[in-house]
């Protein structure tokens, strides 16, 4: 199943502390990855790291470390903890008089006012302000993120240069995220967005890497937040998020299909989602993406059956999708059993609108219920997808009835949106090209998002 991971290409975007979480998950999963090759790969992110407590653990485990076999740690990973321990004993103390008057008094919206405020009353100026960063700063790279996320939280209220506040905001994002502060996460994420979208935040070039960054942080917050599938399918559909996705990373398409297929108020994005699949199959497929193209490209109804059943193997080993839930006894894939559920009406559904006789004997064996409880089956689900349909019950078949749009009906669907669409498009092309031409007249290079 290493064939179908994605964590080599999602951390491609992300800052190092964010893949651990995935690491963690794979090192459970001992059949996608050996346990040895997770370990190495987390040896090799926490080199450039400060959390040395977390190197010596997993220095251990690779080496064998275990209740009879003790493993003793290099010398050089033993002065490295005390370099790091004191470094961040000095930084705590530098900031510690800024720290202090800021636990203890609340900073409001305006960020020269609260310079002169502390300045003024406390006798606090810039100094103490970047020594306040650069404490968050090392506080974040120790993995300490509840008081990295507090320090950065302080740090944004008296920045005032706009590089870096946003390095600040990746980074109070990326802690949030760390601590499962999954309502906080958000958000940061929304306020983000507004900074990356707005007019003056940074040439294009930046402002696609900016989103590719965005849309790989959201998916931790997505498939963790009540509301996730709403989220992801609002955000991943928006003009330039979706531009961004087929442009530096179509692998995403994965946990946008996820959402689509679950969400079923939201299935009016099939048809758009499915010409994009299609559009990215030459640089990204996997058996989620294929399954909707069997279904919805080639009718391929057998194909899309195979393709569920290694679906379900890509949820269960997928860091984000394969998320468990345990209570008691017994451990639950949420997200598997409302993706196979939906994706199985979503069959049902294509098929019945291409077939207008229906073997409701053959159905209950394909779904290995009785005749009685496929007949059920079949008229909730009749019901509920609004399909316009009857069951003969003297020929024990479900007979679909033909309801084509007329023409009139057909072209009115086609324009709804139209006009909103042409202008945000018209507006997106005529901003592109205005700092397209800033751009020519700068001295330009590019240089990806860096998180604090």
């Amino acid at each position: 199943m290493a064939e179908h991971d994605l964590t080599a290409r999602m951390a491609a975007h992300m800052n190092c502390h964010l893949v651990f979480p995935l690491l963690e998950f794979l090192q459970r999963r001992p059949r996608v990855y050996a346990v040895e090759e997770i370990l190495e790969a987390k040896m090799r992110l926490l080199q450039g790291t400060n959390m040395v407590d977390y190197a010596m653990d997993t220095h251990k485990l690779l080496h064998g470390d275990t209740d009879d076999v003790v493993v003793v740690v290099p010398d050089d990973m033993v002065e490295r903890r005390d370099e790091v321990v004191s470094r961040l004993g000095a930084l705590a103390a530098a900031a510690a008089p800024i720290v202090s008057v800021l636990k203890n008094h609340q900073l409001g919206p305006d960020k020269e006012y609260n310079i002169r405020m502390l300045h003024e009353r406390f006798q606090i100026g810039p100094d103490q302000i970047e020594a306040l960063y650069q404490y968050a700063k090392f506080q974040f790279d120790c993995g300490n993120y509840p008081d990295a996320a507090d320090n950065l939280h302080r740090y944004r209220a008296l920045c005032t240069s706009s590089e870096r506040s946003l390095s600040a905001q990746w980074g109070k994002l990326s802690a949030e995220i760390l601590n499962n502060n999954w309502d906080v996460a958000l958000e940061e994420l929304n306020l983000l967005k507004e900074i990356i979208d707005s007019k003056n935040s940074s040439s294009p070039l930046n402002q696609l890497q900016n989103r590719i960054w965005l849309m790989h942080c959201s998916i931790f917050i997505f498939f963790n937040h009540g509301n996730g599938s709403y989220g992801i399918i609002d955000l991943f559909f928006q003009d330039r998020y979706l531009n961004a996705i087929q442009t530096g990373a179509p692998h995403l398409l994965r946990y946008l299909a996820a959402a689509v297929v679950v969400n079923r108020r939201r299935r009016n994005r099939l048809k758009e989602l499915v010409k994009v699949i299609q559009q990215e199959q030459h640089r990204y497929k996997d058996p989620i993406t294929e399954f909707l193209e069997c279904l919805y490209v080639n009718y391929d109804f057998d194909g899309a059956q195979q393709k569920l059943i290694e679906c379900e193997q890509v949820i269960l080993n997928d860091p984000f999708l394969g998320k468990r839930i345990e209570e008691g006894n017994s451990i639950t894939v949420p997200l598997k059993d409302e993706f196979l559920e939906n994706a199985h009406l979503l069959i049902f559904e294509s098929y019945c609108r291409i077939h207008r006789c229906i073997d409701i004997g053959m159905l209950s064996e394909k779904l290995n219920m009785s005749y009685n409880e496929a007949e059920l089956w079949i008229m909730n689900l009749v019901r509920n997808s609004k399909l316009d349909a009857k069951i003969d019950s003297a020929s024990g078949t479900l007979i679909m009835t033909a309801n084509h749009a007329n023409i009139h009906e057909q072209f009115i669907e086609s324009l709804k949106n139209l006009d909103m669409r042409t202008f945000m498009l018209a507006k997106s092309t005529l901003e592109l090209n205005r700092q397209l031409g800033e751009i020519d007249r700068e001295n330009y290079s590019f240089e990806a998002p860096r998180i604090i």
